[in-house]
């Protein structure tokens, strides 16, 4: 299952549409009350009830036209977003860190990530604007101190991020939290894929970022230090999970601030973030506007 969240000018609300073989659908006005049109929502009634809303969709929803809607990242509004930093040896070695025996966990607010094909901004304060492509995973059934061998199974479904950084701000202190979270700084998206259509814990998965068509990262999910599952067992010691809660997964080498000459984000770039089977995001880079 292939979810979208989306919305139109006209709506009122975020909608939830179905990627099928022959392209997006979504359940009419009259017939949307018949199922979630919130994917956290829907992710926390469980695994039968998304299998529910996509037949649903398929066999009833009308086609809909993809130039016509803003992609959201596929839980907009999540609880929680959990960041892995270092999770990839390779960048780990070009950011002249320690490989730590722990994973250095940090958060990001909602505010910070845009959807697919939407703009994401360089903030006015900074010349160091930097992309980093990351497999996400998203929390099904909610938990505390999830053991390991359990915790595939807290796990709904995967997306792809582009979990841009403000370079210049992310070492002003030693905590990451502020080159982390400006606004309209990152992605996620395009889909949220159910967990069942993928390899287990989203291994063995190529991971490819592009800077305007040239390739600049290029890994393998089976390549983290710290898999999902230990991911999310780690956290849950510290903090309960819910359903639609969102853990962005660690970036492999290639980051724009490692590279020479470094290589920054700027007004009209096009970043594409592509992970095998889960999806490929592209965003287009913007200066920030002065007032949204």
């Amino acid at each position: 299952m292939r979810f979208v969240t989306y919305t139109t000018q006209a709506a009122k609300s975020p909608r939830l549409a179905l990627r099928t073989a022959s392209g997006l659908r979504a359940l009419s006005e009259s017939q949307a009350h018949r199922h979630p049109q919130d994917l956290k929502a829907l992710i926390e009634q469980g695994p039968a009830a998304m299998r529910a809303a996509a037949i649903a969709i398929e066999q009833e929803g009308q086609p809909l036209d993809e130039a016509g809607i803003e992609y959201l990242p596929p839980v907009p509004s999540p609880t929680k977003i959990i960041c892995v930093g270092l999770n990839y040896l390779d960048h780990t070695k070009e950011s002249k860190f320690e490989q730590p025996s722990y994973p250095t966990l940090f958060l990001r607010v909602a505010s910070s990530f845009v959807g697919h094909d939407e703009p994401i901004e360089r903030p006015q304060c900074s010349q160091q604007f930097d992309y980093e492509g990351e497999l996400v995973a998203f929390i099904g059934k909610g938990g505390r101190h999830i053991d390991k061998a359990s915790a595939l199974d807290h796990v709904a479904g995967y997306s792809v991020s582009n979990e841009g950084s403000v370079r210049d701000y992310q070492f002003k202190s030693p905590q990451w939290t502020i080159g982390k979270n400006f606004d309209r700084s990152g992605s996620i998206g395009p889909e949220f894929v159910s967990a069942d259509e993928l390899p287990a814990g989203g291994a063995g998965l190529k991971i490819e970022t592009r800077v305007n068509g040239e390739t600049v990262q290029s890994a393998n999910t089976s390549e983290m230090v710290f898999d999902t599952a230990t991911v999310v067992s780690l956290v849950s010691e510290a903090m309960a999970l819910e359903p639609g809660d969102v853990i962005v997964m660690g970036t492999p080498s290639g980051v724009g601030l490692a590279r020479t000459p470094q290589l920054f984000l700027f007004d009209g770039d096009v970043v594409e973030v592509e992970v095998e089977s889960v999806g490929l995001l592209r965003n287009r880079v913007i200066d920030e506007v002065k007032q949204r």
